[in-house]
């Protein structure tokens, strides 16, 4: 009898641990792709004006909220096809927004940025 209390309680410490380890690999992707910029920030480093900001603004919501789709995918498979895919949408998006300086700048940013946070 001792033994299999002893058994349940390794079995349930170890599924704990486990638990665990999975709610903090989640919460890290969750981190890593949150992506709220300061749009006053950003629209300085660009030269925005008040329209390209507006509309900047409203595609990088969306770009964020695609992100927050792609953080909470179940497999590494998936979210990389969700992030790739969010990534080709807000640049595609922006390209008609943004002059050719801007856009190449907001790449640049944007690769910097991916790249701080461990996503690219």
């Amino acid at each position: 009898m001792k033994k299999i209390v002893l058994t349940l309680v390794a079995l349930l410490s170890m599924t704990a641990a486990m638990a665990e380890n999975e709610k903090t690999e989640a919460v890290n992707y969750i981190q890593a792709y949150d992506m709220n910029i300061n749009m006053n920030s950003l629209a300085q480093a660009l030269g925005l004006s008040f329209d390209q900001q507006d509309v900047v603004e409203d595609i990088n919501r969306t770009f964020n909220a695609e992100l927050k789709n792609a953080a909470v995918a179940s497999n590494a498979d998936e979210r990389k096809a969700l992030f790739d895919k969010a990534v080709a949408k807000d640049l595609k998006s922006l390209r008609t927004v943004l002059s050719d300086y801007q856009y190449r700048r907001y790449v640049m940013l944007l690769n910097v940025t991916l790249s701080n946070r461990g996503v690219r």
